[in-house]
């Protein structure tokens, strides 16, 4: 038998650990941008009441597209002109459709930098220079070949679309299906095609007077570009869709059926994810889809990051639950409260504890205990959403406590086969990819068996075969961690649970040989039957045989 454990240089192991983290990087299933995870801004709020302050005189009460335009009007995303008109019918040109995204987005992060020359026809002293650079760092629009951005040009409605789908990041869509959506599905450019699906089901798209006629190359007017930005809007879920009994919203382009409901609501915003994961946790989603009416103060995702470090991942532990329905709980009010119905003094939650209500009236603001209310009055079919920016914590809960070990035994409850934080058990099949050596097959391309038997809630047993000429077995324990969001396709969020760990790697030839195993990757649950997963293992042997192994398990 070979030296047992032999020990290859520093840059194995270095390259073992960047293989790790580069795989336990979120990158599994990312979005184009990642500009659209932004907090939600207090402008605009709500689809346009009668009692709208501003006035366009050539908007008349009956045009197609007055919801989109008000709403946006009074929350100062557009403007008219000097003369009180807003000239719905005038085409908008580039260097415009870059100020309105500016005033809509004006929080987007930047996801890549403009030279430091800028675009070559725009000069430093353009009125919309800013802008422009703005809306090219930001990933919505992008210049011509040879540095030009072509300011004055008048933006086609294709362009429109593909800008808004990228500097949202949307993903998704069936480019076959694009004729059954729309009667000149052939005219759409080759570069679009891909946006134009994505921004379809994320139902961005508003065709008047043909909701099936795209006009893709035609020039944007003042008015669609005004319902494709609140429709985007809706997408971040900063407003609410256009009331289905508005003759504005047959004009949407159905990609998906959206539901109305407060956990839809949450569930179709960037800005709600954590709250949304953490009602599904504590079994809630059911009762906060029923009529209700309910309020709910939503806390964001930043609200979320900003509890003490580790609270998050022990209130989706099974032990933690009773403490995490009693925070949810303390977020929901029995009723349909808006913000201009609420009131200085306390108000009883469905927990049974009161929150105390703050009205700033000079600066129109609102708080709930410590928290601000960021955005007020998100209407839904069942009550109202408003989001804070802190996390409510009621009186009889000490998050702290949540962080410290259980009292008592300190023996982990072993159980073969059982489900970690990390996700579900499974076996499965995949292929390995050689990345250094020549010892085994794990350095060689080869068929391999994988599984993973969890142990306890935090370790799992992954024993694995690699088939080859000298075929070899891999049998690490891992820590498991818990699962955070990789990104979105379409419609679905996926998350990724990375794990690291050790072991034994055993050589099966007629000189069998044992050395050490490292190991980590990820798992990435498709659903509830099967799990994506992908890791890197390095066995050191007679040689340090590396290799990049991928498979897919499916959940027992």
């Amino acid at each position: 038998m070979s030296s047992l454990f032999r020990w290859s240089s520093a840059k194995v192991a270095l390259l073992v650990l960047g293989m790790t983290a580069a795989i336990i990087s979120p990158i599994v299933i990312s979005t184009p941008a990642s500009s659209q995870n932004t907090v939600p801004s207090p402008t605009p709020s709500a689809t346009p009441s009668p009692t709208s302050t501003t006035n366009l005189s050539d908007v008349s009460s009956d045009y197609w597209a007055r919801p989109f335009i008000q709403a946006l009007a009074d929350n100062n995303v557009i403007a008219g002109f000097p003369d009180g008109t807003y000239r719905p019918n005038q085409p908008v040109t580039r260097a415009e459709f870059a100020a309105l995204i500016q005033k809509a987005f004006n929080n987007q992060n930047r996801v890549r930098q403009l030279s430091a020359g800028g675009f070559s026809d725009v000069p430093a002293g353009y009125w919309a220079a800013s802008a422009i650079q703005q809306a090219y760092e930001t990933g919505f629009l992008a210049g011509y070949p040879g540095n030009v951005f072509r300011p004055n040009q008048e933006i086609p409605r294709v362009q429109g679309i593909v800008a808004l789908s990228s500097g949202l990041g949307l993903t998704g869509g069936d480019t076959s299906t694009l004729t059954t959506y729309y009667n000149d599905a052939s005219a759409i450019p080759n570069y679009a095609v891909g946006s134009v699906a994505a921004a379809t089901v994320g139902n961005l798209v508003v065709n008047y007077p043909d909701v099936k006629q795209l006009n893709p190359q035609q020039s944007l007017t003042r008015a669609e570009a005004a319902a494709l930005l609140y429709q985007a809007l809706v997408k971040q879920g900063r407003v609410q869709p256009i009331a289905s009994n508005l003759p504005a919203s047959q004009y949407v382009v159905a990609g998906t059926p959206t539901s109305t409901d407060i956990v839809s609501l949450a569930a179709s915003s960037s800005s709600f994810t954590t709250l949304t994961s953490l009602l599904k946790t504590a079994g809630l989603t059911d009762i906060l889809q029923q009529p209700g009416p309910y309020t709910v103060f939503a806390p964001t995702n930043d609200a979320f990051a900003a509890l003490p470090a580790a609270t998050l991942q022990q209130l989706e532990q099974p032990e933690n639950r009773e403490a995490l329905i009693k925070i949810l709980r303390y977020h929901v009010v029995p009723g349909a409260v808006t913000a201009s119905q609420l009131s200085a003094g306390e108000l009883k939650t469905d927990e049974g504890r009161p929150v105390n209500i703050k009205i700033d009236s000079a600066n129109n603001q609102v708080a709930v205990n410590n928290a601000r209310v960021i955005q007020a009055d998100v209407k839904a079919s069942n009550g109202v959403i408003h989001a804070i920016n802190q996390v409510l914590i009621p009186p009889d809960v000490n998050i702290s406590q949540l962080n410290q070990p259980p009292t008592g035994s300190t023996t982990p409850d072993v159980n073969v086969g059982r489900s970690t934080r990390g996700g579900r058990s499974y076996i499965g099949v995949g292929g390995n990819i050689g990345l250094s050596g020549n010892d085994t097959a794990l350095s060689d391309g080869n068929f391999t068996v994988i599984s993973k038997l969890g142990l306890t809630n935090y370790l799992s047993l992954r024993p694995s075969v690699i088939f080859g000429d000298d075929t070899i077995f891999l049998v690490p324990v891992t820590l498991d961690f818990s699962p955070s969001r990789a990104g979105s396709v379409g419609e679905r969020t996926y998350t990724i649970s990375p794990y690291i760990g050790a072991g034994v790697a055993i050589e099966a030839n007629l000189d069998t040989d044992i050395g050490l195993l490292l190991t980590g990757g990820v798992d990435v649950p498709l659903g509830s039957k099967l799990t994506l997963t992908g890791g890197v293992n390095a066995a050191f042997l007679d040689d340090t045989d590396v290799g990049l192994q991928l498979g897919i398990g499916y959940n027992f």
